[in-house]
């Protein structure tokens, strides 16, 4: 009986020390570092997928131009002409988010925005249009030639500042991203829409005091920013001369 009892003893130890070495075994550094990598290898999630530049933006970087909100990311693009909503009904760039200017010109654009935003610190500026490559200026020449709307797009054979990206078009929206009433909508082609006309399109009811107000706050943020009016259109200024920009800049093809 005395043998019996010791041998139940020792069974009882041998199946004690086994399971306490199996516990060790589960709980030791290498077996926890496998689970946490387990766990950290369930828990990684994608990262998303890199969108490339469209080779157009790409030649415009290559040729010294920078994007719009280098300077100031609080600037806004919505480029009409990357969609068929615009006066050709075509679609003329690979990208609405993309807006190139030379160096100079986007420094001026940045003050322009910061000078708005001291005077309004909910408006933002809008770009429509910068640096406009020549290829999709024929484009545009090709539906205007002929026409009495041929005064509003520059010929390609002479160029254009856009085609130096030293010009663009940009209006104002408020804090929930509408833009300001301007009076015509962008690229309007008649009087109403040409600076060197807002007093007679005033006295004719064409056009109300607000909506010369709106402009004029463009203008003068513009302006004082060192950018220069185009009396046709009052979303479009230049940075500089034709002159100048052709003995500065390359055009773009």
């Amino acid at each position: 009986m005395v043998i019996k009892n010791r041998l139940y003893s020792f069974i009882v130890l041998i199946l004690i020390m086994a399971c306490n070495s199996v516990n060790q075994v589960a709980k030791s550094p290498v077996s926890e570092e496998l689970s946490k990598q387990k766990t950290k290898q369930t828990t990684v999630s994608t990262p998303p997928p890199v969108i490339a530049k469209p080779k157009m933006c790409l030649e415009m970087e290559r040729m010294g131009l920078v994007e719009v909100r280098s300077q100031d990311i609080s600037i806004r693009v919505v480029l009409p002409y990357a969609s068929n909503d615009n006066f050709t009904g075509q679609v003329l760039y690979e990208s609405s988010q993309y807006a190139y200017l030379q160096p100079e010109a986007a420094v001026m654009l940045a003050k322009a925005s910061q000078l708005l935003q001291k005077q309004h610190p909910n408006y933002r500026l809008l770009v429509l249009d910068a640096a406009r490559p020549l290829s999709v200026q024929q484009k545009m020449w090709n539906i205007v030639k002929g026409t009495p709307l041929n005064i509003y797009v520059a010929n390609p054979k002479k160029t254009g500042l856009h085609n130096y990206g030293a010009a663009v078009d940009i209006t104002i929206v408020n804090d929930m991203g509408v833009a300001l009433d301007m009076g015509t909508p962008y690229d309007f082609f008649g009087e109403e829409a040409q600076p060197a006309k807002e007093e007679q399109m005033l006295k004719e009811g064409k056009l109300t005091q607000q909506q010369l107000d709106n402009r004029k706050l463009l203008r003068d943020v513009m302006n004082k920013s060192g950018f220069l009016t185009y009396n046709r259109e009052w979303w479009h200024f230049n940075a500089c001369t034709l002159l100048k920009a052709k003995s500065k800049y390359k055009v773009i093809p």
